[in-house]
């Protein structure tokens, strides 16, 4: 994206938190490239020192960036760290929510076997840490904003191997929704991208996931998986004053695999 120059400047002035890089790989990373491509200034987070190093290796072609350690199950971590960017930057523009996760034994058995703990645990990181941070962070966004999360088809259909998951992100779908409606008098919008199947470190852990890929290149219009800048792009858009119209959308960046019949 920063080889574009008409969209070099798009969102200079702005300040934005990515919350949910693991590696170069992830969607999220992709997400920043095209946001710092466009002029936004970037903070981000990890989790634990494992995270720490490897989030700071794959961010260190943006130079000195902001990293902050945050656990979203944290109420005290997530409070720090707005009071710390409040002190930074005074206000912020975007939010980058690109968090999930469900126990291995959740996503290795079948739905029916999934336990009240392993569920409990998928709803609470997955979906209601976007309800945490935006409930945190929207006091920041003093001038409106845009606040953009990270979805799947298996929130819509059954998809083999995705299990708990699929229920975690049916639940984020409609926390976009409801988010939206509260936060859109102050002029904040909330939409979730659905990214289609994508090789990422999450992706991984879904069985049959080779099988996925290869299906969803054959079944989608454009015969082909997505690519991550293309989602990438997708959240530029949204954190962009090109979107100031939309808001409590989930928007299919898959190839246009979701129109197909199963």
């Amino acid at each position: 994206m920063s080889e574009n120059a008409p969209l070099a400047g798009l969102l200079a002035g702005k300040k934005g938190l990515v919350l949910g890089v693991a590696n170069q790989n992830s969607i999220a990373w992709a997400c920043a490239q095209a946001l710092h491509g466009a002029g936004m200034e970037l903070a981000f987070t990890y989790q634990g020192e494992v995270m720490r190093d490897r989030v700071l290796k794959t961010i260190s072609s943006l130079g000195d960036v902001p990293v902050f350690d945050l656990d979203v199950r944290n109420e005290d971590q997530i409070e720090a760290l707005v009071a710390q960017l409040s002190e930074r930057w005074g206000r912020l523009d975007f939010l980058l929510h690109s968090l999930a996760y469900a126990p291995k034994a959740a996503m290795a058995n079948s739905f029916l076997e999934t336990t009240r703990e392993d569920f409990l645990a998928a709803q609470e990181i997955s979906a209601y840490s976007l309800v945490g941070v935006s409930r945190a962070f929207a006091p920041m966004m003093v001038e409106g904003g845009s606040i953009v999360t990270m979805t799947y088809y298996g929130s819509q259909k059954a998809v083999p191997g995705y299990n708990v998951m699929g229920v975690a992100k049916a639940a984020l779908e409609a926390s976009v929704r409801y988010l939206a409606v509260d936060l859109g008098q102050r002029g904040i919008r909330v939409n979730a991208v659905s990214a289609g199947a994508i090789n990422t470190l999450a992706a991984r852990g879904v069985a049959h996931f080779r099988d996925l890929m290869k299906i969803t290149a054959e079944r989608s219009p454009l015969k082909r998986t997505v690519e991550p800048s293309e989602v990438g792009n997708t959240a530029l858009f949204l954190a962009s004053d090109l979107s100031t119209g939309i808001t409590g959308e989930t928007m299919y960046v898959d190839a246009g695999f979701n129109i197909t019949a199963g």
